[in-house]
């Protein structure tokens, strides 16, 4: 192995991963391959997962730098919907008019190289207008009349919901289905969406009036809900200062289609450790009243918690975290940074907490610190490719 991939992998086991283990006890266990060993011989010129995991730590890299040109501040922000993206989910923005959310998701398409669509939903929009509908049209050689399908704006890579609360729920089903299963039905035929395909939906939390909120069903669909706050004076006078350049600034495209596939497949394979798996159960378990492990807190202040998918959107969004910041193994500290924008939107509270001043970001945070605190659980027993779990 050589020296700099020696070093990652040492940093990978100061994260949790037990460094001492007996070979000859589990000499009879199948061996799992891990993220480090290299998936090719030199011979057919195959990279190993760690090369990989550089580029991808520098396609980041790069791709902030052709952000920030346009984008000022946010990058917290950016770096949940690159997660959301790499983690192959969609993402939910929430904040009010005005603070570059739709540029943010433009530019960031531009940067992969995917097409990009935005949808304005509107209280009269149907299904039709955004996963397409059937023509009928006349063959001009047979005079033989047929109906064709022509795809709606759904068909795109990137697809930018824009206010997706004013829609009514039938074309919030719609989308649902192109969320869920990547394909759209229209005339009781299948359309497949391309792939790759995200759906970044954008909602704004001061305006109730002809607004039809989601519905719990679809709001777990999306692996994170971002917050999108306003810039603080230092960013909001750059802003104001760059609005005087006589043209606007592009960002220039980082990864391919290929690359962006690739860099998804390695995503799938960083390892997990068992006691990290333990850590998103317990977080996931403990939002939930009627669990043993609730807090006062909890019960008091939450209808509903979070369910399995809650805990598969978080092992899943820290390993793509994990992955752009150059780390071989998920650690908790990934799991920390986006346990508020998974959990979020999956916690239903009660009429108590609004009336206490609770936000569901609170609550996420006061168990945060409650779960951390605790005494860390010890990985299971049983071999290095145990802890290596997927």
């Amino acid at each position: 192995m050589p020296e700099d991939d020696s070093r990652l992998f040492d940093e990978s086991l100061s994260r949790g991963v037990p460094k001492k283990f007996d070979p000859e006890e589990n000499a009879s266990e199948p061996k799992r391959e891990s993220l480090n060993e290299e998936r090719g011989s030199e011979s057919d010129g195959s990279e190993s997962d760690i090369e990989c995991l550089r580029r991808l730590s520098q396609a980041w890299q790069r791709i902030r730098h052709e952000l920030n040109q346009v984008i000022v501040g946010q990058n917290e922000v950016l770096e949940e919907l690159f997660v959301a993206m790499l983690s192959s989910g969609h993402a939910l923005l929430v904040g009010v008019p005005g603070l570059a959310k739709t540029l943010m998701v433009r530019s960031l398409a531009q940067t992969l190289d995917l097409t990009f669509g935005r949808i304005q939903f509107t209280p009269d929009l149907m299904p039709a207008d955004i996963t397409g509908t059937e023509v009928l049209q006349e063959d001009r050689q047979t005079g033989q009349r047929l109906f064709q399908f022509r795809p709606g704006p759904v068909f795109v890579n990137v697809l930018l919901a824009d206010e997706i609360n004013r829609t009514p729920p039938k074309t919030q089903a719609a989308l649902l289905e192109a969320m869920q299963e990547r394909q759209v039905t229209t005339g009781g035929q299948r359309h497949v969406l391309p792939n790759p395909f995200f759906v970044l939906a954008t909602q704004n939390p001061i305006e109730q009036e002809g607004t039809y909120p989601l519905p719990e069903a679809q709001l777990d669909r999306f692996l994170l809900q971002i917050r999108v706050d306003y810039p603080d004076a230092e960013e909001e006078f750059e802003i104001l200062r760059q609005t005087n350049r006589a043209e606007p600034r592009q960002v220039s495209q980082v990864i391919s289609a290929s690359e962006w596939s690739e860099f998804q497949g390695l995503v799938r394979r960083i390892p997990v450790a068992d006691y990290v798996l333990e850590y998103a159960m317990r977080l996931c378990r403990a939002t939930r009243p009627q669990d043993a492990s609730a807090t006062e807190q909890i019960r008091k202040y939450v209808q509903w918690g979070a369910g399995p998918r809650a805990g598969q959107a978080l092992v899943m969004a820290a390993k793509a975290r994990a992955a752009i910041h150059g780390q071989p193994v998920v650690g908790v500290e990934d799991l920390r940074a986006l346990a508020p924008a998974v959990l979020r939107h999956r916690l239903l509270l009660r009429y108590t907490a609004e009336a206490d001043s609770k936000s569901a970001d609170d609550i996420v945070i006061e168990l945060l610190d409650q779960i951390f605190s605790e005494e860390e659980p010890q990985p299971a027993v049983g071999g290095l490719w145990n802890v290596f779990r997927r």
